[in-house]
């Protein structure tokens, strides 16, 4: 017995032994497994590409330098790198010892205004924007005073991750059938604060034919903010549109609207800087009072307001929806309505609810609930909405019968009386380097003219992208990429021609990019035009006639805005931004154009060249462009009443720009969020 247990202790021993030295074996295995897996975290893809252990030690170490005011660029770091790891878009402009994005080398000291915050203080702001979502919250904490000097620093604008907005969901989540009180069409610059204020009390659909716009730079950077006027891709933010006057144009179609896409504008300007120049400018050339800084349209001088925050980041419309009930608001992003629902009363047509599409072609119904409150709305904007109405059988008559739409109700006036602010740029270039602004100073002149001006250091250049993406030439706003080309007359601007006058401004070397556009915008305007199906597809544009200058007074504003500007260009304040003369100008600007004629460039150096014999009521006409300030279609006391009731059919509304005759102050966004958030809490 006893032998047999020695035995089989000796057998234990040896099974024993056997377990441990498997373990070791599994053990060595996994620790190099663990080795092989850590190898291919970040940077273990450049590694299988060929770099060795040294760049993946060195593309960490990289990644992982503080974001420091005075920073030191080490090897292989470019300006690119830097400002998208630190989430500074503007090195370029603030270190004017740099010249080109690309002339950067190891050691080079530049500075930086680091905005991207550590790991931890970014899942801090996450869980507070959560909370801010979560807890219900009195709308008027976000209203007109947040506007006044950019929005205080809780609102910046950042990724939806930030802002946790769980209502907000794509169109094929949608289901088939559903039933609300309110049933917003259109997730603009009205829409959205009017949905977030509905929402405080009642059930409420938004419905947004684009998509989100945060964590696009071309929408939320000041700096790429022509950019996205750019980008005509098919579901880019900005669609395109050819108005029948040859003017190029275009619409929003992204959840905040044209307010994603506009210059907005901008903070106090500084001492010695081209804003500067420009206000003391139009002091001197007698648009005066100096009214200061204002919100206020009065005529003179004044400095305005901004949507852009201190770090260039764009505050828009939907940044509203953060004081939305989150249990009661629903919004469905790329779903486009074709049609508004209604039935037959005993007395007028009752809007009942809406048909929209999502990206798959799945057609949704949306049913109001029962109540008298109950209503469809309209912020679909100046194009939008008249469409809408149309394609949903309120219009003119034959127009309706011509797509075989069947009439609800004869209304010969949707689609009429619409109007585009008229806008003439001259560009003035610098013979020293200006800062990048956008609108900042504005002068409300006696006479119907609104005098503005941007300007910047290669204004519009993206400091991101890749070859020859980098090295592009942009007169930002007023490139031909975005549509603007005054040197040709409206119908003569064909593709290709903005095709050449964009190889024109390839030609030119970066330092003719120096200066900035001063520009005037026409009141009202009294020439107005009219909206025309050319389909029956919801997604297409109609048919826009603005009529531009047909009203001469329009025409004579225009003159005497074009003579301001050149009052302006000619004061003192800003011979310092302008060369001696005419001459000069075009020999520093052309000598580095290689063999380029002035006539070529796509822009306009003065108001007039010496051999311009053009009368100014041509020039006006020849090189009109649009400001986006386009308006009507819907006019209150026309289409709808004083409380934006559509007249003739009960439960349906439009609130946006397109009820307005007129397109108030220098810029109407802020009338128009403020409509959409004001307009129903009163009922």
């Amino acid at each position: 017995m006893a032998s047999r247990q020695h035995k089989g202790l000796g057998s234990s021993s040896s099974w024993v032994a056997a377990a441990a030295d498997t373990a070791s074996w599994c053990l060595a295995l996994s620790l190099v497994a663990l080795l092989l897996v850590c190898s291919l975290g970040p940077g273990g893809a450049g590694e299988r590409q060929g770099a060795g252990a040294v760049g993946v030690v060195r593309g960490a170490a990289l990644s992982a330098r503080p974001c420091e005011e005075i920073y030191v660029v080490a090897e292989g770091e470019t300006l690119h790198s830097i400002s998208d790891r630190c989430g500074d878009p503007y090195i370029l402009e603030q270190n004017p010892h740099v010249h080109d994005p690309d002339d950067v080398f190891p050691g080079l000291v530049i500075k930086i205004t680091p905005s991207k915050p550590s790991r931890r203080a970014a899942q801090e702001a996450g869980r507070e924007g959560h909370a801010t979502v979560d807890r219900p919250a009195a709308w008027w904490h976000l209203s007109r005073s947040d506007l006044r000097l950019g929005a205080p620093e809780q609102y910046t604008c950042c990724p939806q991750k930030r802002y946790n907005f769980r209502f907000v969901r794509h169109a094929r989540d949608a289901p088939l059938v559903s039933h609300y009180n309110y049933v917003v069409v259109g997730g603009g610059t009205a829409g959205c604060p009017l949905a977030a204020t509905l929402s405080e009390h009642s059930r409420v659909l938004l419905l947004e034919r684009g998509g989100l716009p945060y964590g696009n730079r071309n929408v939320s950077s000041e700096y790429h903010f022509a950019d996205a006027l750019a980008d005509t891709s098919p579901r880019f933010p900005a669609q395109r549109f050819v108005s029948e006057d040859g003017v190029v144009n275009a619409r929003a179609r992204v959840l905040g609207g044209g307010s994603c896409l506009n210059a907005g504008f901008y903070t106090r300007a500084s001492n010695g800087y081209w804003q500067c120049a420009l206000r003391e400018g139009l002091l001197q050339a007698g648009v005066t009072p100096d009214n200061g800084y204002t919100l206020e349209h009065v005529p003179g001088t004044k400095i305005s307001g901004t949507i852009f925050d201190s770090t260039g980041r764009r505050h828009t419309a939907a940044d509203f929806l953060r004081r939305a009930h989150p249990r009661r608001l629903t919004v469905f992003l790329h779903a486009t309505v074709s049609r508004i629902l209604f039935r037959h009363g005993s007395a007028k047509p009752v809007a009942y609810g809406v048909v929209f599409t999502d990206t798959a072609g799945v057609r949704h119904h949306v049913y109001l609930r029962s109540g008298a409150k109950s209503e469809v709305i309209l912020t679909a904007g100046t194009l939008g909405s008249p469409q809408l109405l149309m394609l949903s059988g309120i219009g003119p008559r034959g127009q309706l019968e011509k797509h075989g739409i069947l009439p609800v109700m004869d209304q010969p006036v949707v689609g009429q009386g619409v109007a585009d602010n008229p806008m003439n740029s001259v560009f003035v270039p610098s013979p020293v380097p200006v800062a990048l602004s956008l609108v900042q100073i504005v002068g409300v002149t006696r006479f119907g003219t609104f005098i503005e001006g941007v300007s910047g250091s290669q204004f519009g250049i993206p400091l991101h992208g890749r070859g020859a993406a980098r090295r592009g030439r942009s007169f930002g706003m007023f490139s031909p990429m975005t549509g603007q080309l005054g040197t040709v007359p409206p119908m003569e601007r064909t593709p290709e021609a903005m095709r050449q006058a964009a190889e024109a401004m390839r030609r030119l070397d970066r330092r003719a990019f120096r200066g900035g556009f001063i520009l005037e915008k026409i009141l009202g305007p009294l020439s107005t035009g009219h909206i025309e199906l050319r389909s029956t597809d919801p997604d297409a544009n109609p048919a826009v006639t603005f009529n531009y200058f047909r009203d001469p007074r329009d025409v004579e504003r225009c003159v005497r805005g074009i003579q301001t500007i050149e009052r302006v260009v000619r004061s003192r304040a800003f011979a310092r931004f302008t060369y001696a003369n005419g001459s000069a100008m075009e020999a520093a600007v052309l000598s580095r154009g290689a063999g380029l004629a002035a006539a070529s460039l796509p822009v306009k150096l003065q108001p007039r060249r010496a051999s311009d014999t053009r009368p100014l009521q041509q020039y006006c006409r020849e090189t009109v462009m649009t400001v986006w300030h386009y308006h009507g279609g819907c006019h209150v006391g026309a289409v709808v009443d004083q409380d934006y009731r559509v007249l003739g059919v009960r439960g349906l509304r439009v609130i946006d720009s397109s009820t307005f005759k007129y397109s108030p102050g220098t810029n109407p966004q802020a009338t128009v969020m403020m409509l959409g958030r004001f307009k129903r809490r009163g009922g």
